[in-house]
């Protein structure tokens, strides 16, 4: 159990709202959680309304309970795999698939996949996140490497910190940049008002580094494809950077403000093309290509044909 006391600063704001800014790994449901719980106090009493303004000098205390570790169950789900041996596997992940259990997903994950793929997993990086060592989102599709023992999974982490691991992804985006290529270097952060969102949010209220570098493969009319290199691993960050600079992924039921292209799609086209990482054991480089998931292809088909075939910049053609 964890308390954190807090001492308000500033103008009147909902106790949820103020309380989820201050304490950014708290969503707001969670907080108003807490508060029906009555772990929450306001200035010495227990607050159970959820709606109640606090003000400026106002004294908060903030009990955070334990989490219950869910239980793991292995599950003899599908795997789609890209590369394996004794010390790592990587698999191509498929649009739908989460990565681990959490509330409102304690079965059907990638986690209780790799269980029952691999036994002897379990406790590898984590008793509940068992050999991951970095993540997709639920609806981006590709290449995922899994580590089967804590050298492997140490050493995997290492080289994503040290940015020697590539991590590349494709994205079909709405509209045209006006350059070939570009980077965009902004933090990303948890949404002020939406806590199931991230954003670009400045250090100084709670923002991480974050930088990703795009290229543009083929331009096909308000319409692009883009490959993307992940300098940084935020949360849904090609997501939130491409949505940032006006060209928001196909398909994000999040970030792409409702548009729509006429095709009835799982999730946003973004796809983890290529994973390049050193061996943990024998430093050889291991190179694995995840292939184009068949939406993805239908899609491009579908604007090409559009714009009367292949679009401006064509390396694109010798993805497919």
């Amino acid at each position: 159990m964890n308390q954190v006391t807090l001492t308000v600063e500033g103008k009147k704001e909902r106790i949820d709202a103020w309380i989820a800014e201050k304490i950014p790994e708290l969503s707001r449901s969670r907080v108003q959680k807490l508060i029906e719980d009555g772990n929450i106090q306001l200035n010495g009493r227990i607050c159970t309304d959820k709606k109640v303004k606090v003000a400026d000098g106002d004294r908060l205390s903030v009990t955070i309970p334990d989490s219950q570790p869910l239980e793991l169950v292995a599950e003899a789900i599908d795997l789609a795999i890209l590369y394996e041996d004794d010390d790592l596997v990587i698999i191509d992940k498929p649009a739908g698939l989460v990565v681990h259990p959490a509330p409102g997903h304690e079965s059907g994950t990638l986690v209780n996949a790799i269980l029952h793929h691999c036994p002897n997993i379990a406790g590898i990086g984590g008793v509940q996140r068992p050999g991951i060592v970095h993540r997709l989102d639920k609806d981006t599709t590709g290449a995922l490497v899994i580590a089967k023992t804590d050298r492997a999974h140490q050493h995997l982490q290492a080289q994503l910190k040290a940015k020697t691991a590539r991590r590349e992804y494709l994205g079909i985006v709405h509209g045209a940049p006006k350059t070939e290529s570009g980077t965009i270097d902004l933090p990303v952060g948890r949404h002020r008002s939406d806590r199931q969102k991230m954003a670009v949010v400045p250090p100084e209220k709670g923002g991480r580094n974050a930088v990703t570098h795009w290229q543009v493969l083929e331009r096909l009319g308000n319409y692009s494809l883009l490959q993307f290199r992940l300098e940084t691993g935020r949360t849904h960050q090609i997501r939130v950077h491409s949505s940032q600079i006006g060209y928001p992924i196909v398909g994000d039921p999040v970030y792409s403000s409702g548009r729509s292209i006429g095709v009835n799609l799982p999730g946003q086209l973004l796809h983890a093309r290529r994973l390049i990482l050193e061996h943990p054991v024998t430093g050889e480089s291991i190179e694995a290509i995840a292939p184009i998931p068949p939406i993805f292809s239908k899609v491009l088909d579908i604007l090409r044909a559009k714009v009367g075939g292949a679009g401006k910049s064509g390396p694109a053609n010798a993805l497919f």
